[in-house]
């Protein structure tokens, strides 16, 4: 039996997952639902999203509206009469109408383990709190968000170099995967779904501005390496240097302390540049990017901008909020 499927996703993690029911011939993919395309650069083109190119290389139908609910594009995908509808963070809410136009279920792909970190950025939170591992939960969608009865989870860990970037990556094959083990048995109903526990609910919403900010002062070494992991590649984290925003890529947690008050200079080699952080913690420098520049390795760095930085000087500036 062929299930027909409308596709909603966005970003990059959603691409696994379409080409994987486009590859089966389980499935016949009729319709692909993505966000409008966006302006990017300073010279704001059009760039379509990561779903949306997949979706065009398979000649598929690709809907675009601003807002699914009482569009034409809706009521396109109702006309479809689709089996499954599946979501794979696709960016907005889908009203109750849309999600009962699925013959048999409009399920999501969410890249946490719910019901932790519902909404917008998941891997960014988990890496950003710490957490040693996250997931992906499959779900029966409502109209409230990721609230929906859980399916099916699956679990993966975060290491110490993961970022938001080797994370999506990961997630989103583990996604792949457990979508493409359960719609068979949503279909049949062999499933015992799991009402998800409200006391357990915590989000994720999406970055704003001011969380990119570094503050040397109330953030210890590891906390800033969780804080910059849980945003690059997709929101740099940055700090002030000497009033300017330099972006930081990587850095290392010391095992050592220091008497010097945050932001300043604890040693600096040819190779190396360690910065206090709070609680007298201690982090390296390892790889970050100055405005207007490319990114580049911290020796790099100190054979130019930083190379008359001395022990005791003050690095790293109070974040300014904008």
């Amino acid at each position: 039996m062929t299930y027909s499927v409308v596709l909603m996703g966005t970003p990059q993690f959603a691409v696994p997952i379409l080409e994987a029911l486009i590859a089966d011939d389980k499935y016949d993919v009729k319709a692909v639902v993505t966000q409008p395309d966006k302006p990017q650069g300073r010279k704001h083109v059009l760039k379509p999203s990561p779903v949306k190119v997949a979706a065009l290389a398979h000649n598929l139908p690709v809907l675009q509206p601003e807002k699914i609910s009482g569009s034409d594009d809706m009521q396109q995908i109702i006309a479809l009469n689709p089996d499954f509808i599946v979501t794979a963070a696709f960016g907005q809410f889908l009203p109750d109408k849309l999600l009962e136009a699925a013959k048999i279920a409009a399920v999501n792909t969410h890249a946490s383990l719910l019901p932790k970190y519902r909404g917008g950025a998941p891997v960014h939170y988990a890496i950003m709190n710490g957490d040693t591992e996250t997931g992906v939960s499959i779900m029966y969608m409502v109209k409230k968000m990721d609230a929906g009865d859980i399916i099916d989870v699956v679990k993966v860990p975060i290491t110490n170099q993961d970022n938001v970037g080797t994370m999506f990556d990961k997630l989103s094959l583990a996604g792949r995967d457990l979508l493409l083990a359960n719609l068979p048995k949503i279909a049949t109903g062999d499933i015992s779904p799991v009402k998800q526990n409200d006391n357990d609910v915590s989000f994720s919403p999406n970055i704003p501005h001011h969380m990119q900010n570094l503050n040397f002062k109330s953030e210890t070494a590891q906390q800033i390496d969780w804080h910059l992991r849980g945003l690059y590649p997709t929101h740099p984290a940055h700090v002030q240097v000497a009033g300017q925003r330099v972006k930081l890529i990587k850095v290392t947690p010391m095992d050592e302390k220091t008497d010097l008050s945050a932001g300043h200079v604890v040693e600096k080699t040819k190779k190396q540049l360690k910065i206090s952080t709070a609680d007298q913690t201690v982090v390296s420098i390892d790889r970050l990017q100055l405005a207007g520049k490319s990114e580049m390795d911290i020796v790099a760095y100190l054979n130019g901008a930083g190379n008359q930085l001395q022990t005791g000087d003050l690095w790293a500036e109070e974040p300014i909020n904008e």
